[in-house]
């Protein structure tokens, strides 16, 4: 029994020693404080609904307003082709001659009928007023003088033929043939463009089809050069491309030493208008996939971590499609160096 004893108070004692190691270490925890997060002085920013039109671009590409492809209207050989591609040309310049002998014999026979034809009918006047005539004959005689100038005409145009000139002032793009080839009508044998008035042509969809007007003012992007530009309608195609179900639409834009013809070009087309809640973009953090924004608690000034999906940016504002509703308080400033539930010092309240 005394053994039991001693056993027992043993334990006791055992127990008492570990427990009170345990009851130092709980008042210690109680002393120590979690550190609290520093006042980080932001900018804030209420979430608003804005009436927006959304944008959609087309491609395109430059082109020369003005612009032509030379054709031969005759059969002959090219005995003089006085351009290149690349030539520049001014209007009325000589281009291409073409040799057609049986032109110019065709044109000295009708020249020599028009003569004969004229000269019997001036002896046919005098005759008729000397009564040696009748008014049916001198009627008969200016008729044939009539086809005679006429033949005369056609075959003086076909000799023009001959010499193709420049219908504007231009340079040489492209060039089909050369001296000593023979031609015939319809042929093309040279490309001339106007590169100082110059126009892009898109190819719109349906569904964009009626949201252009001839006079509407466009932005117009060359990414190539890097520029900008604002241009105006200037043709729109009647209906659509079965095939395609597009429209080619041109539209007028400034000259510029860096745009060339050919060039890559988007042409941006304002869409719908539609209701949508905006943010500026200096309140979204990207990290990674996710899109993050701080939200102020007002009751204890404290912002609250929230993730965001945005949409299509609109110059520094950006469209948010969830995670904010209107009328919420979004931090804009100093934001990356926020926490979830950091207190915050509002230093200006943007409305």
């Amino acid at each position: 029994m005394r053994n039991w004893n001693k056993m027992f108070c043993g334990a006791l004692l055992l127990g008492g020693v570990a427990f009170l190691p345990g009851c130092s270490g709980s008042e210690d925890h109680k002393k120590a404080e979690v550190p609290r997060l520093p006042t980080i002085p932001v900018e804030t920013v209420e979430v608003k609904k804005e009436q927006v039109r959304s944008r959609i671009e087309v491609v395109g590409t430059l082109e020369a307003v003005e612009r032509a492809s030379i054709s031969s209207r005759i059969a002959g050989q090219i005995i003089k082709l006085s351009v290149v591609p690349g030539s520049k040309v001014e209007k009325g310049d000589v281009l291409v001659r073409i040799s057609a002998g049986e032109i110019s014999a065709k044109v000295l026979q009708a020249e020599a009928q028009l003569s004969q034809a004229r000269r019997n009918l001036e002896r046919e006047k005098k005759l008729l007023k000397q009564g040696a005539s009748t008014r049916e004959t001198v009627k008969s005689l200016q008729d044939l003088t009539r086809i005679a100038e006429a033949v005369f005409e056609e075959a003086q145009a076909m000799l023009d033929y001959t010499t193709i000139t420049a219908p504007f002032s231009g340079t040489i793009t492209q060039k089909f043939v050369n001296t000593s080839d023979l031609t015939s009508p319809g042929k093309l044998l040279l490309q001339i463009e106007n590169g100082e008035k110059l126009q892009v042509l898109a190819q719109v969809p349906e569904a964009l089809f009626f949201k252009v007007a001839v006079g509407d003012q466009l932005s117009v992007e060359i990414p190539v050069v890097n520029r900008i530009l604002i241009g105006e309608v200037a043709e729109v195609a009647p209906a659509a491309d079965p095939m395609s179900r597009t429209a080619p639409v041109k539209i007028n834009i400034m000259s510029h030493p860096d745009l060339r013809v050919g060039q890559f070009a988007r042409v941006g087309i304002e869409g719908t208008g539609e209701s949508t809640v905006m943010l500026a973009l200096s309140a979204v953090l990207f990290k990674g996939q996710m899109e993050i924004v701080f939200v102020l608690d007002e009751n204890e000034k404290i912002a609250r971590m929230r993730l965001v999906k945005t949409g299509a940016s609109y110059g520094g504002d950006v469209e948010v499609l969830s995670g904010l509703e209107p009328g919420e308080i979004v931090v804009t400033t100093n934001n990356d160096k926020l926490q979830d539930g950091q207190p915050v010092e509002i230093k200006r309240l943007h409305l």
